[in-house]
C-alpha cells in the first residue's frame, strides 16, 4: 500500500516490471508518485516484506525507476475514479492562511508491526512514521502554510516541492474523517 493514498502499488501503477529468475529471486522495478517522495523507504520495505511473505522466494531486488515518470493514467481505472482523479482537484477551497486541521481519530499498531489511522467510524487506513508525524502535527492551531514549512524544513526540501503533497495529504485525511476543521467557528473553509 502507498501510504499516502489507500490503494496497493500495483492497482496505483508504481510496479513497472517483475521478474523472477531460475533461482526464484524476484527483481521488482518500480516508480514512486513523486521524486524526493518521503515514503520511498517505508514503500519499498513493504514491497519487500509481503513478497517475502511468498514461500520459495529467494532474494528480493526493487530498483526505483523515473522513466517513464508515473502519472494517474498509470493506476487502475476503477480505483482512478474511486479516488476521485480526474474530478476537480478539490470539492472545496482551503485557505492555507487560514485553515487550522484538527486530527481525529487515533493510531493503531497492527499484529504485523504496520501502522494504521483509525477514525471515528473505525475504518483503517495503512500509514508510515511520517503521516503519522503529520496527522499528530495537525492541532488544530497551525495553518496549513506554517506545516507546509515544518514538513518542507524536516524533510529537507524546497517548500514549493512539498507544498502540494502537504495539501494533498490534509485533503486525504479530510476526506478518510482522521482530520476536521477546527470547532472554533472560524471560517476555514469557502
Amino acid at each position: 500500500m502507498d501510504p499516502e493514498i489507500p490503494v496497493n502499488v500495483v492497482d496505483l501503477g508504481l510496479i513497472y516490471n517483475v521478474d523472477v529468475t531460475e533461482k526464484n529471486n524476484v527483481d521488482i522495478k518500480m516508480t514512486m508518485t513523486t521524486r524526493g517522495c518521503p515514503l520511498h523507504d517505508t514503500l519499498v520495505n513493504d514491497v519487500k516484506k509481503y513478497i517475502n511473505t511468498i514461500e520459495g522466494v529467494g532474494q528480493i531486488n526493487v530498483e526505483i525507476v523515473w522513466d517513464p515518470p508515473w502519472s494517474i493514467e498509470k493506476m487502475n481505472p476503477t480505483v482512478r475514479d474511486k479516488l476521485g482523479f480526474g474530478k476537480p482537484a478539490l470539492r472545496f477551497q482551503i485557505d492555507y492562511d487560514k485553515f487550522m486541521a484538527q486530527k481525529s481519530g487515533r493510531v493503531l499498531k497492527q499484529e504485523d508491526g504496520s501502522l494504521a489511522l483509525v477514525n471515528a467510524k473505525e475504518q483503517g487506513f495503512m500509514v508510515n512514521e511520517n503521516i503519522i508525524q503529520f496527522w499528530e502535527s495537525c492541532t488544530g492551531n497551525r495553518t496549513i502554510s506554517q506545516l507546509a514549512d515544518d514538513f518542507s524544513q524536516k524533510l529537507n526540501l524546497p517548500r514549493q516541492q512539498v507544498e502540494q503533497e502537504v495539501v494533498q495529504l490534509i485533503q486525504q485525511l479530510l476526506e478518510a474523517e482522521l482530520l476536521e476543521a477546527p470547532k472554533s467557528g472560524a471560517d476555514s473553509k469557502t
